[in-house]
């Protein structure tokens, strides 16, 4: 698998994704695979080719992907430059000093981002599973694009291959005692080389896999987690039939 090149200025978009989103649309819910393997995979396939190319993940190594169920021979061929190792952090493609020559800032790192960008609509894993399916074509923008979840966005569809492209579909409500436009909807102008359930599913296997990325040990923490309060509950049960054995003569 070859990394896909896309346009530089895809870095843009995240750093200011949450406070755009406090007064914008309700967050859809994102499934919650972050132990299905599979999905996971799939994630780090598409973060890898889609994501990485301008954002980085400085705080996750290529070989730490072993703990999803990719060996390290499927890591070095599909997911590695050749001149990156195996054993090292994921960085960005892009420069960082050019980048903010470009774009005035440097394409924040998405390592934690599936934890930063929780809010009052729900989880960060929400957030960016509606964010990145509410792209639509807006030619009076820089790039072409614009985003329901995060209005103005500097950051194109950089997914629009696999989405298609689509316009809004506009409706009348009166608010305030005004009439405003909204989005009711989209119109699908050309499609994908995914259906909308296709392309649905692997946003949320990419959301899959940064909301596990933001924290690998999640699943083992939870598991233990479990272990421990039945054990406390079973030691509970002892040092109470223990006590009242001290106690029993006790008037």
């Amino acid at each position: 698998m070859k990394k896909i090149i896309l346009t530089l200025i895809a870095a843009l978009g995240f750093a200011a994704g949450a406070q755009a989103a406090e007064g914008g649309i309700a967050w859809d819910k994102a499934p919650n695979k972050t132990t299905d393997m599979a999905s996971l995979q799939n994630g780090a396939k598409l973060f890898v080719n889609y994501c990485l190319n301008c954002h980085s993940a400085a705080f996750m190594r290529y070989n730490r992907l072993q703990d999803i169920g990719i060996t390290e021979k499927q890591i070095k061929d599909n997911l590695l430059f050749t001149t990156d190792k195996v054993g090292e952090t994921m960085q960005a493609n892009i420069n960082p000093r050019q980048a903010k020559d470009w774009f005035g800032t440097v394409p924040p790192d998405l390592t934690l981002v599936a934890r930063s960008r929780a809010g009052h609509g729900g989880t960060g894993a929400d957030y960016l599973y509606t964010y990145l399916r509410t792209f639509y074509r807006d030619e009076s923008k820089a790039t072409g694009w614009d985003n329901l979840a995060f209005p103005s966005v500097a950051m194109p569809n950089v997914l629009w291959e696999l989405q298609g492209e689509r316009r809004p579909v506009y409706k009348e409500i009166e608010q305030h005692g005004h009439k405003v436009r909204v989005v009711s909807g989209f119109e699908q102008v050309t499609p994908g080389t995914m259906t909308p359930m296709q392309f649905d599913q692997a946003v949320g296997d990419l959301v899959n896999y940064m909301q596990w990325m933001a924290e690998p040990a999640q699943n083992t923490r939870i598991r233990v987690g479990v272990w421990v309060l039945l054990f406390l509950s079973l030691a509970l049960v002892f040092v109470w039939r223990l006590n009242a054995a001290y106690w029993k003569d006790v008037k």
